[in-house]
C-alpha cells in the first residue's frame, strides 16, 4: 500500500533521507528535478513550445530552478520568473539561482518589487513552483493575483508537487481564487490527501506520483493513517482456493433486499454477490418478486417474505455466514421494524446498504445496536443524513473516519476514490475505477460483491477493502468495452470474472 502522509510530515522524511542515504539536500532537490523533466519531457515532446517557469523563494521554487536548467539542456524555450520579495532564499534556492545564471539560454527575472507578467497565451505552458505543500495559509496580495492571472491566461499549467495556493489536506478555509488551476501535477513522493477530494480537480487536474528515492526505512517507521490500495496488495489478499473445495466452503450468504418497483437492485446484488465466489445465496424478497427472480437468477435460492410489497420479518438466520440488507429495500415502517430484529437477533458483521442506512439515520438509536466491524457502504448523501451535514469533502473524510472508530464499524464511503474507513482508525482509499460507474444499481452490485467474499470467510476490512477494489476494477473493464457513457451496472458483473483473473 502506498502510504499518504500528512504535508507536516513530508519534511521528516526528506530529512531522514538526507541523514542517512547519506546525500545532501540539495542533491534531493536534483533528483526531484531530474525525475520531474523526464516525465515532463514524455508527455510535452515538442520543444518548440514557450515554457514560462515561476519559482518561488522556498524549496518549491529551487525545484523550479533545477528544472528550469534541465530543461533548458534538453533544448526548450524556458523563461523563469524568480520571486523573492523579502529577499531571503532558501539554501537550496540560492544555490540553483547561482547554477541557473550561468547556465546560457535561459532568460531569467528576478522579482523584487514591481512585476510586469509576461503576456501567456493557450500556446504556453505554465510550470507553477511558487509555492510547495508546507504551505498553511490562503495566498494574498501579489501572489493571489499572479495565481488569478495564470488561471485567466489559458495557458497549459503544470504544477510542481502541488498547485501553489492549495492546501495538502483541508481546505475548507482557503481562499478559491487564490489556488492554481493545474492541467496537470507531478507530485514528489506521495499523493496529497487533498488530490482524492472532488472540490481539488479543478486545481490539481490530472496527477501523477513521482518517486524521488524517499529513504524506505522512513517510509515504514512513520505512520499515516492513510493508505492508497494498489494492486499488488489485493493479490496478497486474494485467497487461493483448494482443489478439493466444494459449495459449503465458500459460505452460505443471505442477502435481504426488494420492495415494489425495486427488485431489480436484490437481483443485481444477489448476482454480483455469486460472482464474487460465494458457495450458496439465498435472497429474502417480498413474495411478489418470487417468479421474476427464480426466473431471472436460477443460481440463487429464494426466501419469501410474508408480504408482497416489501419487507416485514426477517427469516430465521441460522446455517448463514453472512448477511447483507440493503438494497432496493425501501424505509415502509414494519421494514425498519424488521431491521431493528435483525441486529438484535445477529451478532456477526453485517453489510449494510442503501434503504437500511437511511432507516439508521431516521432511527440513530439502531446505530449503537449494529454488530462490530458491520460494514456500512453510504453514498456521500447517505452519510450526510447518518451523521450530519459536512461542509466539503475533507470534512465527511474525517467524520466518516470518527463515525467508523466511534462506533466499530467498517464505513465504505463511496465516490471516485471510495474510502474504507475501519474501527482502528485506518482509511484506505480505492484507486481503480471511473465516471461510467456513476450509474444506477453500480451500489447494489458493491454490497453483493462485499457480502459475497464476507461470506466466504474474509475478514470484514479485507472484504471491504477487495470488494471495493474488484467493483472498480470491473468497472474499468466494462467502461473499456461498452465506453464510460453507455455501460450499466450489469456490466460490472459480467466484468468481475476477468477483474478477479487480474488480481491473482
Amino acid at each position: 500500500m502506498i502510504k499518504i502522509f500528512a504535508t507536516n510530515k513530508i519534511k521528516e522524511l526528506d530529512q531522514y533521507t538526507i541523514l542517512h542515504e547519506p546525500i545532501d539536500s540539495i542533491d534531493l532537490v536534483e533528483r526531484a528535478a531530474t525525475t520531474f523533466v523526464r516525465e515532463f519531457c514524455r508527455n510535452k515532446p515538442n520543444k518548440q513550445i514557450r515554457i514560462i517557469i515561476f519559482a518561488g523563494q522556498g524549496n518549491n521554487g529551487a525545484d523550479a530552478l533545477a528544472i528550469a536548467c534541465l530543461l533548458k539542456e534538453q533544448f526548450y524555450r524556458v523563461e523563469v520568473y524568480l520571486f523573492n520579495p523579502t529577499q531571503h532564499l532558501s539554501e537550496e534556492c540560492e544555490l540553483n539561482k547561482r547554477r541557473l545564471l550561468h547556465t546560457e539560454g535561459i532568460e531569467f527575472t528576478e522579482v523584487i518589487h514591481d512585476f510586469e507578467p509576461p503576456f501567456l497565451s493557450e500556446r504556453d505552458i505554465v510550470i507553477d513552483g511558487l509555492f510547495g505543500s508546507g504551505l498553511n495559509r490562503p495566498l494574498t496580495g501579489g501572489f493571489a493575483a499572479l495565481v488569478q492571472y495564470i488561471n485567466q491566461s489559458g495557458a497549459t499549467v503544470v504544477a510542481i508537487d502541488i498547485p501553489s495556493g492549495l492546501f495538502g489536506e483541508n481546505n475548507t478555509h482557503n481562499n478559491p481564487e487564490a489556488i492554481i488551476k493545474a492541467d496537470l501535477t507531478l507530485t514528489f513522493g506521495f499523493p496529497k490527501l487533498a488530490f482524492f477530494f472532488p472540490e481539488n480537480a479543478r486545481y490539481v487536474g490530472e496527477w501523477k506520483t513521482l518517486d524521488i528515492g524517499i529513504h524506505p526505512d522512513a517510509v515504514a517507521q512513520t505512520n499515516s493513517p492513510f493508505t492508497l490500495v494498489t494492486e499488488e496488495d489485493i493479490s496478497y489478499s486474494l485467497i487461493p482456493r483448494e482443489r478439493f473445495a466444494h459449495k459449503g466452503t465458500f459460505g452460505h450468504a443471505l442477502l435481504v433486499a426488494g420492495s415494489k418497483g425495486k427488485m431489480g437492485a436484490a437481483l443485481l446484488a444477489a448476482k454480483a454477490c455469486m460472482r464474487s465466489g460465494v458457495g450458496l445465496l439465498t435472497a429474502h424478497i417480498p413474495s411478489r418478486g418470487e417468479a421474476f427472480f427464480q426466473t431471472a437468477f436460477p443460481e440463487a435460492m429464494v426466501n419469501l417474505d410474508s408480504n408482497s410489497d416489501h419487507l416485514s420479518a426477517i427469516p430465521e438466520l441460522n446455517g448463514y455466514t453472512a448477511v447483507g440488507i440493503g438494497p432496493g429495500l425501501g424505509q415502509h415502517i414494519e421494514t425498519a421494524t424488521a431491521l431493528e430484529q435483525l441486529l438484535q437477533a445477529y451478532d456477526k458483521p453485517i453489510v449494510i446498504d442503501a434503504d437500511a442506512i437511511n432507516i439508521l439515520a431516521a432511527n440513530k438509536d439502531l446505530i449503537s445496536k449494529l454488530p462490530q466491524r458491520s460494514i456500512l457502504t453510504p453514498h456521500p448523501k447517505e452519510f450526510d443524513r447518518l451523521a450530519g451535514e459536512s461542509g466539503d469533502s475533507y470534512d465527511r473524510l474525517i467524520k466518516a473516519q470518527s463515525f467508523a472508530t466511534e462506533h466499530k464499524v467498517n464505513v465504505v464511503l463511496k465516490g471516485a476514490y471510495t474510502a474504507i474507513c475501519t474501527p482502528t482508525g485506518n482509511v484506505y482509499l480505492n484507486s481503480r475505477g471511473n465516471p461510467g460507474m456513476a450509474t444506477a444499481g453500480s451500489g447494489d452490485v458493491l454490497t453483493g460483491i462485499i457480502l459475497g467474499l464476507l461470506a466466504q470467510g474474509y475478514s470484514p476490512e479485507p472484504a471491504a477493502v477487495i470488494g471495493v477494489y474488484m467493483h472498480a476494477t470491473a468497472g474499468d473493464l466494462a467502461a473499456n468495452f461498452h465506453s464510460e457513457e453507455s455501460m450499466i451496472a450489469s456490466d460490472i458483473i459480467d466484468m468481475l470474472g476477468k477483474a478477479f483473473k487480474l488480481g491473482k
